[in-house]
């Protein structure tokens, strides 16, 4: 059911999108068709990718597909919203109809004008914004811990070893005493990951690095990923606490598995005394950390809808999208993470990692 609708609403958007873009263009119609022909097909290359047929193909070229897709997908989009609010002009009489047919003065300051909003969108992706968290405790906590957490790494065919060793190099930079990620290290395919030896860079991280599992990991086949963390030397906390100093580090399986234990179950095996951090990939039923007395919980997963107006869409499905919150006296943060999926374009959001400093009040 889900399928059909996430099918059927991109392909009427490209449908009413086509149906402008021939209105617009003065060329033949030879020229019109061939023009469609492309956009419908990098259009369908997203599916390509979604359906795995990039594993077979030769890695250079399953780049290209998997980029070109899952661009095309955010490009329709704002070719939608544009169009829509011309026509929204056009109807209250804002804007003359001669604008809407055969118009190289309209194409040119649509074409100008998408080029600098995904130019911004791309450049933007490639910053990673740097986000400050201070914690406090009551419980026993001896020198500050410094902490550097992230989630949605998405490594594959559009995030490659070349951006995961800057990724690198930026948390060691930090120098911290441990590493947090609330998963989705994998994108959809484990095979860019094994090919490039992605896991050579995780090993040049300078502190322990503790993971939870994400529903991306269930998609490229969960017993590999777990082989992957364990080869990149990654605690991979499924269901599963560890002491950690002062600290209690709590990983809860993915919501995908829908077997795993409830979180009551999983305090049990958990040191109370200790300062606990829930490592949760998807942020739902935020009230059950709160009632298990959870003292931070950190997830990822929103990815606070990549651009907007995806954004304001997440902020109604999720109790908390993105950024701090608290209920009680457990406090939470949903971060919109250092990757994303599809194309690499972050607009109305950013892309981030969090560097966390955890003090005792006494």
């Amino acid at each position: 059911m889900w399928f059909l609708v996430f099918t059927l609403l991109p392909l009427s958007a490209l449908a009413y999108i086509g149906w402008h873009v021939w209105c617009l263009l003065p060329l033949s119609w030879i020229w019109k068709v061939l023009i469609l022909a492309l956009m419908t097909g990098a259009f369908l290359l997203m599916f390509a990718g979604i359906m795995r047929f990039t594993d077979r193909m030769p890695m250079p070229l399953a780049i290209t597909v998997y980029e070109v897709g899952t661009s095309s997908i955010i490009i329709l989009l704002y070719l939608f919203i544009l169009f829509l609010a011309l026509d929204l002009g056009r109807l209250f009489h804002l804007l003359p109809r001669s604008l809407f047919h055969n118009n190289w003065w309209t194409v040119g300051c649509i074409a100008i004008g998408m080029f600098a909003l995904f130019l911004y969108g791309y450049l933007h992706y490639q910053h990673k914004h740097r986000e400050e968290l201070q914690l406090t405790t009551e419980k026993q906590v001896g020198k500050p811990v410094r902490i550097v957490a992230m989630s949605d790494l998405h490594l594959g065919y559009h995030n490659r070893r070349t951006e995961l060793h800057r990724w690198v190099d930026m948390i060691n930079a930090e120098q911290p005493d441990l590493i947090l990620i609330a998963g989705d290290i994998i994108d959809g395919s484990i095979r860019p990951l094994l090919e490039q030896q992605m896991h050579e860079e995780f090993l040049r991280l300078k502190a322990p690095v503790y993971a939870c599992i994400g529903n991306h990991e269930y998609y490229s086949g969960e017993p590999r990923a777990r082989q992957f963390y364990q080869d990149a030397g990654i605690r991979l906390l499924q269901d599963s606490c560890v002491t950690v100093g002062d600290l209690c580090i709590i990983g809860r399986d993915d919501r995908t598995n829908f077997r795993r234990d409830s979180l009551g179950v999983l305090m049990k095996k958990a040191d109370r005394s200790k300062y606990c951090i829930l490592l949760d990939h998807q942020p739902y039923h935020l009230d059950q950390a709160e009632r298990q007395q959870i003292d931070f919980q950190f997830s990822g997963h929103t990815h606070y809808g990549q651009v907007w107006p995806i954004s304001w869409i997440t902020e109604h499905v999720y109790e908390c999208a993105f950024g701090p919150y608290q209920r009680g006296s457990t406090r939470y943060y949903v971060t919109s993470g250092i990757g994303l999926w599809g194309g690499k374009f972050r607009i109305g959001t950013h892309s981030e990692y969090v560097v966390m400093t955890l003090t005792g009040s006494h």
